[in-house]
């Protein structure tokens, strides 16, 4: 059984920061590429930040120089350091996991960050 389970989640005051960690079980980590996706009320989710199998990463514009993802093979989790927290980035953050041999795609439930100003 698959399972994406998110921590690090919680308020901040803006300028803070907050780590988040997936971590994964059920899959062979290293085949997967992660992602932390986000959603605020109203809005659609949005990729956030992306680590291939092989570590490359990639972020939305509105979070470069702020975040930083990383992975950790041998305990299965990624890792999202958010750093300079604005009243914008406050979402509910998603991990995702996609296989690179069939394509298929696992969620985590998702933890809470909130940035007040």
């Amino acid at each position: 059984q698959v399972q994406l389970v998110e921590s690090g989640g919680g308020l901040v005051q803006a300028g803070g920061s907050l780590r988040l960690s997936c971590a994964a079980s059920g899959i062979i980590f290293r085949f997967y590429n992660m992602g932390w996706y986000r959603q605020a009320p109203g809005k659609q989710r949005e990729l956030v930040a992306h680590i291939n199998s092989g570590g490359r990463t990639d972020y939305v514009d509105s979070v470069k120089g702020r975040f930083t993802i990383s992975r950790d093979y041998a305990k299965n989790t990624v890792y999202l350091q958010m750093n300079s927290l604005k009243p914008e980035d406050t979402a509910v953050y998603y991990c995702n996991a996609e296989s690179t041999i069939t394509g298929r795609q696992f969620w985590g439930n998702g933890t809470l960050v909130t940035v007040s100003s």
